[in-house]
Parts: structure tokens; sequence; C-alpha cells
């Protein structure tokens, strides 16, 4: 598994770089067609986006528990959540993280941040309701993966910059079809229409790179919450619950969909194409074939 980790590190870079390439050839595009011969929209361009993802760094975990109506709990307030969690923090040697529940009946979680000092982690009350407690702590082993991963700060990383290209190509599609014509290069049409399909590909290459890094990200938390509890039929069966019992958060937002255990919305054919979540029966094989190594 520390091969693994070091690899999604490595996999993490080279997918900010990704990004980092994506933007900065839209700004080029853009300044190509309407700079008027300096590079001012390029370099702002890539300044607006990297000042965007630092917000967005600091700012998601808060957006996160705002979108999905958390409320955050004492010990007091559910002494089985929040026991479970500090277990787990305590088993990893990890800071506590700060703990919410979500007032819905459909069973799911998530965790959020930018590192383990400033993590969340949340559960919906009808995981609490349908979990054993076993299944609940194989669900936020998890989650505390997650944290311990610092798969947190890399989907809020990518979230920043998925959002950011997709704001960015809708200001050039629109510049495209109302803007005003600086570098009279729009006049050729194979550059123009070449440069709308470049807007309109950019966003959806973001999202399946996004969706490829989710899912191989779920993979590694499920390990980790696996090794974590050496319980890994437990983790194994509340997917399995999930499946079967899952159902659409009553307040879903898509710009979230990938941070929570279980897919919060029920997609069609076309959208399992950008999933953000393996299918639960592959996880649930990978963690039952994985059972003879705890």
């Amino acid at each position: 598994m520390y091969s693994a980790i070091a690899r999604n590190k490595r996999n993490t870079v080279l997918i900010m770089l990704l990004f980092l390439v994506i933007i900065a050839a839209l700004g080029f595009l853009a300044n190509y067609l309407w700079g008027g011969g300096d590079w001012t929209i390029f370099i702002g361009t890539i300044v607006g986006a990297l000042i965007y993802v630092v917000i967005q760094y600091f700012a998601a975990g808060r957006e996160a528990v705002a979108l999905s109506g958390a409320q955050q709990i004492t010990k007091a307030d559910d002494p089985r959540l929040y026991r479970t969690v500090e277990n787990l923090a305590i088993t990893l040697g990890m800071p506590m993280p700060k703990v919410y529940i979500i007032h819905d009946a459909a069973p799911n979680a998530f965790a959020t941040g930018r590192d383990p000092e400033h993590a969340i982690v949340a559960a919906t009350t009808g995981l609490l309701e349908l979990m054993t407690d076993s299944e609940l702590e194989g669900v936020m082993a998890h989650e505390m993966g997650h944290v311990k991963n610092y798969d947190i700060r890399v989907t809020t990383i990518v979230f920043g910059m998925v959002v950011a290209i997709g704001f960015l190509a809708d200001i050039l599609l629109r510049m495209s079809f109302f803007g005003g014509n600086r570098n009279n290069n729009n006049s050729n049409p194979i550059v123009l229409v070449a440069g709308i399909v470049a807007m309109l590909v950019a966003p959806l290459v973001a999202t399946m790179v996004q969706a490829a890094v989710s899912r191989e990200r779920e993979y590694l938390a499920d390990a980790t919450g696996a090794l974590t509890t050496r319980h890994p039929e437990a983790l194994a069966s509340a997917l399995h619950k999930l499946g079967e019992y899952g159902r659409p958060m009553r307040r879903q937002n898509t710009s979230m969909a990938h941070m929570w255990i279980s897919d919060p919305t029920k997609p069609g054919i076309v959208d399992r194409l950008f999933s953000t979540h393996p299918p639960i029966g592959d996880r649930v094989r990978r963690l039952l074939g994985s059972m003879d190594k705890f």
C-alpha cells in the first residue's frame, strides 16, 4: 500500500501539471485570437486561475459543509460516531478531525479539508441507522484514509482546477461569438472553429481526469481503511449495503460528488462515463480478495 501512496503522490504532480497545461493552452488560444500582439490575456489567465485555486484550497472544506447542510457535533451529541472517529484518529496517530452529521436518510459519508490538521469528516443519519458498529468503523476508516493519504488536498485542488477550466472555457466561448476582434485572427474560420472545439473539449478532458483520479483514490482509501481496522469484510459489508440501500441525497451538488464514499446522485448512462466512483461490486471484490493479507 505504501508504494501505492508514493505512486499516487507522483501522479498528483503529473495531474497538476496537466491541468496547468490545459489552462495555459486556453490562455494562449485566447491571447492568439484576441490578444492584440501582447501577452496580457495569457498572463492574466494563468494568474487568475492560480488565485482561484488558492482560494479554493483554503475555502473548500467550509464550502463542502455548507453545500451538504452538515452540522458539527461534539461527543455528547452523538457518542457512537464521535468515539468511532476518535478511536481511528488515535490508531492512525492523526489529529482528531472535526465531526459533522448530515440529517439525510440517504446513507453516505465524506471527508474534506486541506490537510489532517484541518480535516472534516461527516456522516448522514441514514448511514448511522443502517450500519452496524463494525461497518460504521469501516466507513469512517475509509474517510480517515482519505485524510491520511492527503486525498482531501488533491481532490480540493483538482476540483478547483476543473471549475476554473470550465469557467474559463465558458468565457472564451462567449467571446468567440460576441467579443470583438483585436487581432483579426478570428477572421479565419478554420482558426475560429478550432478554437471553439478546443474550448468545448477542455472541460470534458478536465472532468475525465478528475473522475479517473477520484476512482483510483477510492480504491486506495478502501485499502487504507481495511489496513487500519484489520477488518476488510466489515467495510465490504458496508459498501454492499450502500449499493443495496443507497439513494440520492436530498441536497445534491455534482461539484462535490467525488468527496462522498458513495455517489450521492443517480447518474444516467452518459454520466457514468464521468463517474467519480468505481463500481461498488469491484470495490467489494478487491476488499474480500485482500482478506488473506490481514
